[in-house]
């Protein structure tokens, strides 16, 4: 796979999932002298050689080649909030299949404290270099896992004490009157089509972040980060 754009590539660079770069010839000396003190070796080409490798023009002039992305599984992300001795906070994906929503979530919940996120197989964008990008390099500390079956999986979060809440803006349940203490799992919808019937009836609760704009609803990455940031702020 090739893995583009800085923070993906540094990450990848820190962690020795890579030993050689190939940058466009005009970046700056400071980001050559970053990378080279991460022991890679440099390729130069040209930039517009790298649009052609890639496909777009968001390379930020560097691209390497690694390994695919490897998913996660559910026990991987259990596990990891319980070796940090912390409330599991997870976020699951109902359909969310646009990979820079993916990625953008992605970077929320690993900033944002979270433990890990969970995808339907049939619906979700794959593990992608378009996502590895959008999350900045967050796909190198933060478990993605898929599920064959979300609704499934819920109740079993649910058998092992996890609250799940699902984002929906027409909910009467305002967030900042939400308890979020105790395991948690946060789910959100696909934009437009939001939580499917089954999977809202799954969930404990739903509950809208207010607004005030004329706009009905927010970009889904968006809605995450912002239920994400009031679910962790006091813990």
């Amino acid at each position: 796979m090739l893995l583009y754009g800085r923070n993906p590539v540094l990450e990848a660079l820190r962690e020795g999932r890579i030993s050689e770069v190939t940058l466009a010839k005009g970046v700056e000396e400071s980001f050559v002298r970053e990378i080279k003190a991460t022991g890679a070796t440099v390729r130069w080409t040209s930039r517009i050689e790298l649009d052609q490798l890639v496909g777009t023009t968001q390379h930020q002039g560097i691209v390497a080649e690694v390994e695919d992305l490897a998913w996660a599984s559910v026990d991987d992300i259990l596990d990891r909030a319980e070796e940090k001795g912390e409330p599991l906070v997870v976020v699951l994906l109902d359909g969310i299949t646009d990979p820079r929503n993916f990625g953008a979530i992605i970077r929320s919940a690993e900033v944002l404290g979270a433990h890990g996120v969970v995808v339907e197989e049939r619906r979700s964008a794959p593990l992608s270099p378009v996502v590895a990008k959008t999350a900045a390099g967050a796909t190198s500390y933060l478990p993605v896992a898929q599920t064959k079956n979300l609704p499934r999986l819920i109740d079993q979060l649910k058998e092992d004490g996890v609250w799940v809440y699902g984002a929906a803006g027409e909910a009467a349940q305002d967030i900042a009157r939400t308890d979020f203490s105790g395991k948690l799992a946060l789910v959100i919808g696909a934009e437009g089509e939001g939580l499917r019937r089954l999977v809202r009836e799954k969930c404990d609760g739903l509950v809208r972040i207010p607004t005030r704009g004329k706009v009905q609803s927010l970009n889904a990455s968006v809605a995450a980060g912002i239920l994400l940031y009031e679910a962790t702020k006091n813990r």
